[in-house]
């Protein structure tokens, strides 16, 4: 723990008790747990239910951190209720959907009136009572409606709050503060610059156009009821990452952590530098515990999904009084007064976003090769002494291409495995499902991309109308290439003849006598930005059909990049960003019509996510001691 750290916590505890604990506290008393347990306890849970506050204690059991006096940090919200609140809901949904994650995603509507600020443990129920005492003072003098104006820069989008209105506010605010520095003893700062309501933030300047069109969707003066509400956080992990267990994963080491379906873990970015690849380490959110897991397994979340409701007041606005209102512990907090009807002018703005889409493109990593599975020499594990192939495992494929010059350029350009080319059968069914429509497909001239097309293709049930073109120009980087030499690649009169679904008239736009070994990263960029920009030219707009670009890892950086207007990612750490890429790993960009630029959203499905399945000898396992 940092000095600075120790030093506000240790200030913190040597601060006066309460001596009026409340009946929650005296049943955890009675049930044996330590005073400052159970007071830390409750104020992690919200103070709603003994229940909560037990399991929390018995979850921290093994909590290393459980007797540091740290306190919560706690922050003062007035949040949007109703018809608005539904409508700002859709503008999150569909502006992550259109221009990706920004800053505003994190935490759910909000006008914030005091900052975050720190409360020690024993004396959360004086805020309670500071909160309820300025929200009856101001119960005649609240303002039934708030005035709101758009305001939009190149990286912040938001309402205003009108002044009239904003000087009421700011009134609470204070009020609030001083209350709570007199009575709770907390340094409560009020805000008392411009308030607002934040759409979005520290997004990409040529995402502005789309956002400001979808805000203008929001009517400011539609129905709404204010709360005034009061969450918290762990101050410990203000700067860290957070991220949602996807599933269940028990220890195999003593290092490594316990996590269920639906946990949240904090990373600090800082620390997963030396992590082996694949891994993460991470706190978890749920016991305290801190150690070492998959990241395939987890997903990122939102920083308030771990945030606590304390307590809220809702505005009235008949009656102009406030009432209180207490919900579930670790309630939802994006998910609140949802309609399950989308309004009308909600579905007139999504009409008009989808109206204003022409092409669309799938750029997907290949599936599973042998050569991950089995290694560089897999092409000697599966060949008798008289070179022919047999299946030394049921993840070599049943059978492998027939080549003129035989079987051995294949080591250098690895068919897929059984397990790839289920998975690629798999997203091409899960895209079916979807009703996505492939107008055109390109795929790398390496033959586990080629079979990855033709599988998806299969799953797509478009096997028999679309063909194949096979562009060398997307290659993945040779510099990559362990052999540091251009792997000998099946002829299209090869791969005919083979069974693949190969589109003969094409001719790419990039030859393969091109390819040069070693190529440097500037020399990549450029071939693959130009080879992305012929394909789009070459596929004009028919319908809702996608090109979908079959390649590599790094493809999916390489090829999405260029078309949405980003610069190249950084040659240091572009070769670990392509590694973590996984099999059928996909990105998904989209062309808007009126603006002539393209924007990346959500692939039409998930990522294909498993464990992996080691060798298994019985012999040595089960018979041999």
């Amino acid at each position: 723990m940092a000095l600075a750290e120790t030093q506000l916590y240790a200030e913190v505890s040597t601060k006066h008790r309460s001596r009026s604990p409340s009946v929650l506290l005296e049943a955890l008393l009675a049930k044996g747990f330590p005073a400052h347990l159970a007071q830390k306890a409750l104020a992690a849970t919200g103070q709603k239910t003994i229940e909560d506050a037990t399991k929390w204690l018995h979850s921290h059991c093994n909590d290393p951190s459980l007797e540091d006096p740290i306190p919560q940090e706690y922050a003062l919200y007035l949040c949007p209720t109703g018809p608005l609140h539904n409508h700002l809901q859709e503008f999150w949904k569909e502006s992550k959907r259109q221009c990706g994650k920004n800053r505003a995603h994190e935490i759910f509507p909000h006008i914030t009136l005091c900052d975050f600020f720190t409360c020690e443990d024993q004396k959360v129920e004086l805020l309670y009572n500071t909160l309820k005492q300025v929200s009856n003072s101001f119960s005649q003098c609240f303002p039934p409606s708030i005035t709101l104006s758009l305001h939009s820069s190149t990286s912040y989008l938001g309402f205003f709050v009108g002044d009239r209105h904003a000087n009421i506010l700011k009134e609470f605010a204070l009020a609030f503060s001083s209350e709570a520095s007199a009575l709770a003893d907390c340094h409560v700062k009020p805000c008392l610059k411009q308030l607002h309501l934040t759409l979005a933030h520290k997004f990409y300047p040529h995402h502005q156009k789309t956002l400001e069109q979808l805000a203008k969707g929001i009517n400011p003066e539609e129905s709404c009821q204010w709360v005034a509400a009061l969450y918290s956080r762990d101050m410990r992990f203000v700067h860290y990452q957070t991220l949602r267990a996807l599933f269940q994963y028990k220890p195999q080491n003593i290092d490594e952590l316990l996590i269920n379906a639906g946990d949240f873990i904090y990373l600090d970015p800082r620390q997963q530098s030396e992590v082996g690849e694949g891994w993460v380490i991470g706190t978890s959110h749920r016991t305290g515990c801190r150690g070492f897991l998959p990241e395939n397994y987890t997903e990122r979340a939102n920083e308030s999904d771990t945030w606590v409701k304390h307590r809220e007041y809702v505005l009235v606005t008949a009656s102009k009084i406030f009432t209180q209102t207490e919900n579930e512990a670790h309630k939802k907090l994006d998910g609140e007064a949802q309609n399950p009807s989308m309004s009308r002018s909600t579905n007139n703005l999504l009409s008009l976003q989808n109206a204003t889409l022409r092409r669309a493109v799938l750029v997907m990593r290949h599936g599973e090769r042998v050569d991950e599975v089995f290694g560089k020499s897999w092409l000697q594990q599966c060949l008798t002494a008289d070179g022919k192939y047999y299946r030394a495992d049921l993840n070599f494929p049943s059978t492998l291409p027939k080549r003129k010059d035989g079987v051995k350029h294949l080591e250098y350009d690895p068919p897929l495995s059984s397990c790839g080319i289920f998975q690629s059968r798999l997203v091409g069914e899960a895209l079916l499902d979807q009703e996505v429509t492939v107008s055109y497909v390109y795929s790398s001239p390496a033959l586990h991309c080629i079979q990855t097309a033709q599988h998806l293709l299969q799953g797509l049930k478009l096997d028999q109308k679309v063909k194949i073109r096979v562009e060398p120009g997307l290659f993945e980087w040779t510099k990559r290439e362990a052999s540091r030499m251009i792997p000998n690649f099946m002829t299209v009169p090869e791969l005919v003849e083979a069974s693949y679904k190969i589109d003969t008239s094409y001719r790419g736009n990039f030859p393969l006598s091109s390819l040069m070994p070693s190529e440097s990263y500037e020399e990549y960029v450029s071939r693959s930005s130009a080879v992305i920009n012929q394909i789009i030219s070459a596929c004009p707009s028919k319908g809702k059909g996608i090109v979908l670009i079959v390649g590599h890892g790094s493809s999916l950086a390489s090829s999405t990049r260029p078309l949405i207007g980003l610069p190249a990612k950084d040659s240091s750490n572009f070769a670990q960003v392509a590694r973590k890429i996984p099999s059928l790993g996909m990105c998904f960009c989209e062309e808007v019509k009126e603006e002539n630029k393209w924007q990346m959203v959500n692939p039409p499905v998930k990522t294909l996510t498993h464990g992996a399945n080691a060798a298994f000898n019985w012999r040595n396992a089960v018979v041999e001691d």
